[in-house]
């Protein structure tokens, strides 16, 4: 019986791809209110009802919660206790906890250790590869390291390489997670030593390259990044004419490392790009060092031994460092990505308790949540990134922690992490770089998204119209539409238009955008091309 095959389909990368936000008419309306009348009663109130009000989220779940930066004080709740699924926000917890837990300067090591004894050039024993879960480990630094060894004048390695993944326990994927997504990059395996292929640090995936053939009837070229034989090439694909429909379909084998390319593309079209998640990366990140060992003459008997714990007393020959923690941030949360929340996790875990496991991480999530004054009863946390459909969080419970955190020495460093409305840099902009162009959002509103199909959520900080700071919350569930971005585009405009202190409301109707999320109802960073 054959394989199960798990396919992932891809466009051409086309990193720039955005489009401009359309903005709907807006009013401006202005109650007054009663004397003694809370938030419910106010003009912000109609506002943002009528917006809620869309018959996109007809059937559907809606909470809310809009605040006070500096008092607290909650200027409108919509179901505010609901608990519903975040999505990536959840991200927001697992963030601000390793902050708190980890320090905005720590730094994750991957080292290379040895308890053999050096005979000239010659090492006798074995060479062990450590990691301590940096998701961030390029080939380059693989390569890096390899470099630093043979600099060092070892030549040749009388044992084996030894890779030491067990910082981390070895479930390798998340609860609930979608066994359809095996193979996509955005539920790559998690362990403590592993790789990306790109300063995206998309850890534990390869990108596969596709190159059309010079005439029809030959076989596209396809190439690896990085390149290496732990991923083996099954190209049945095949080059078409002009004009023809582009099929190319990339997938990978459950259990294996197999990629077969198939279906057509047609001559002149452009490479297409597919990032596909490696089965066991602690054997690729292995690979691809004993590549780079080769490379630089350090000679190194058998294949690599995975999983086996480095003995006590080895010394470590050369070491890499990683970025620290607070620029770490910066991919992580602009770019929405999922493997950094769990390495993340799983590595305050480790810290707090001994143990590289999601429960040991999520356990000290939980504590850190509790000291920003979180209802942690109300919530329930099964992975660090929100790819997990068991989260659920209230907006209530979101809002009081982006209130709490502004008050945390590593707050700056946070808050400079969250994408950006309109901020075209990818960098800076991150999943919301295409949203709420051309209005008082724009490189104002600050935030973090989350999608999954029937889930979508928004949470962070936007200044009104009268220079008060705001904190708003919104998570929407069971929606059948394939978005409803421009819902919530449409509640953090209307903050930004409105001078909420003086009850002077300016309301913007939701309008539909090209910038809204794709059909799939993926987190936009989930998706290659970016289409946010």
């Amino acid at each position: 019986m054959s394989r199960p095959m798990v396919r992932v389909r891809r466009r051409a990368l086309r990193r720039a791809w955005t489009w401009p936000l359309v903005v709907g008419l807006v009013c401006t309306l202005t109650w007054s209110s009663p004397a003694g009348a809370g938030p419910s009663h106010t003009g912000l109130k109609g506002a943002l009802d009528k917006i809620l009000a869309d018959p996109r989220m007809d059937g559907g779940a809606v909470s809310v919660v809009i605040a006070d930066a500096t008092t607290g004080e909650r200027l409108y709740r919509r179901d505010g206790g609901s608990r519903l699924m975040p999505a990536s926000n959840t991200k927001l917890a697992t963030s601000a906890a390793a902050m708190a837990v980890l320090g905005p300067d720590h730094r994750y090591t991957t080292d290379v250790l040895t308890t053999g004894r050096r005979q000239g050039s010659t090492l006798v024993g074995d060479l062990y590869l450590r990691g301590s879960g940096d998701p961030t480990m390029l080939a380059a630094d693989y390569e890096q390291l390899a470099a630093d060894l043979a600099a060092s004048g070892v030549e040749s390695v009388t044992g084996r390489l030894v890779a030491d993944d067990t910082r981390f326990d070895d479930q390798r994927l998340g609860r609930s997670w979608a066994a359809d997504d095996e193979s996509a990059y955005y539920s790559a395996q998690i362990s403590a030593l592993t790789l990306a292929p790109d300063t995206d640090y998309d850890a534990g995936t390869v990108v596969v390259e596709v190159t059309p053939g010079a005439r029809p009837g030959t076989r596209p070229k396809v190439g690896l990044t990085p390149p290496t034989d732990y991923a083996r090439l099954d190209i049945t694909a095949t080059t078409v004419e002009k004009g023809r429909p582009d099929t190319l379909s990339v997938s990978r084998e459950h259990g294996g490392n197999t990629l077969t390319v198939s279906g057509s593309v047609p001559v002149g079209a452009a490479a297409t790009k597919e990032w596909i998640a490696i089965w066991e990366p602690t054997g690729y990140a292995a690979a691809v060092f004993a590549d780079a060992l080769a490379d630089q003459g350090v000679r190194i008997s058998g294949s690599p031994r995975l999983g086996h714990p480095t003995p006590p007393g080895a010394r470590t020959l050369v070491s890499h460092r990683s970025m620290p923690l607070k620029e770490l941030m910066h991919p992580f949360i602009k770019l929405s990505n999922n493997m950094h929340a769990e390495a993340l996790t799983k590595t305050m875990g480790l810290r707090v308790s001994g143990q590289g496991t999601w429960d040991a991480g999520l356990m000290a999530v939980g504590d850190q949540l509790k000291k920003e004054g979180v209802t942690t009863s109300t919530i329930r946390q099964a992975d660090g990134s929100g790819l997990s459909r068991m989260n659920l969080f209230p907006a209530e419970e979101l809002a009081t922690l982006l209130l709490s955190v502004r008050d945390a020495p590593w707050y700056a460093d946070w808050y400079a992490s969250l994408p950006v409305a309109c901020a075209p840099d990818r960098a800076v902009g991150g999943t919301l770089r295409s949203r709420m162009c051309g209005t008082p959002a724009a490189l104002n509103a600050v935030g973090k998204t989350g999608s999954l199909t029937g889930a979508s959520a928004l949470s962070g900080y936007v200044t009104d119209a009268g220079g008060r700071e705001l904190v708003y919350s919104m998570v929407l569930n069971n929606h059948l539409a394939s978005s409803v971005k421009s819902i919530e585009d449409a509640i953090v405009t209307t903050l930004a238009s409105s001078d909420t202190a003086a009850g002077t409301i300016t309301a913007v109707p939701p309008r539909l955008s090209r910038s809204a999320e794709p059909a799939s109802g993926l987190e936009c960073a989930w998706q290659k091309p970016k289409f946010c």
